[in-house]
């Protein structure tokens, strides 16, 4: 992981909204780094490394393969919901706000699109008419699934280059990520 292929920056300079250009980017993580405690939160600066480490790496891999992504027609937010409601299964609004992290009126516009797409649908609660309860159509299920199964396909491409130890490697490290987040709380 030390030989610095991944680039990194703090989560602050990704995601949403603009980019610092790469040499402020670079600037801040060198800062970040020289204070050897990226967070404050690490027992070491050893961990803190890694931590920083893992955290670039997967939004690097997650933003290489959900570039297959665009070949579903859908959007980000929208698919990121659907996903929800696929392997999570039927939501509320609210229930599905709160998971993707958003207010319920921006879920609630996303919810629209989808349901436009007819790849949701929508059911009055049996137990309370005042409620709503979101659920995957076999559609959305499907556009979901052949999503999934791009990525896949698009990340064994690249795995299939690795040395069979490194793919050995890799096994382990997703045995030991399973474990870690079996346990997160």
């Amino acid at each position: 992981m030390g030989s610095g292929k991944i680039p990194q920056s703090p989560p602050a300079l990704e995601g949403k909204g603009g980019r610092l250009s790469d040499s402020v980017a670079s600037g801040v993580v060198k800062k970040i780094r020289e204070s050897g405690r990226a967070n404050p939160g690490a027992k070491t600066p050893e961990t803190s490394q890694l931590a920083d480490q893992l955290h670039s790496a997967a939004i690097h891999l997650l933003r290489h393969v959900r570039r297959q992504d665009a070949a579903t027609g859908e959007g980000p937010a929208r698919l990121s919901a659907l996903s929800v409601l696929v392997f999570g299964g039927p939501k509320t609004l609210g229930e599905l706000a709160a998971a993707e992290q958003v207010k319920p009126p921006t879920m609630s516009r996303i919810v629209s699109g989808l349901a436009r797409s007819r790849l949701v649908e929508l059911r009055a609660d049996p137990h309370d008419a005042r409620r709503l309860s979101i659920r995957a159509t076999a559609k959305g299920t499907r556009l979901l699934q052949e999503g999934r199964r791009r990525r896949i396909a698009e990340l064994a491409l690249h795995l299939d280059a690795l040395t069979s130890a490194e793919r050995g490697q890799l096994e382990e490290a997703v045995e030991i990520l399973g474990r870690l987040l079996a346990d997160w709380s």
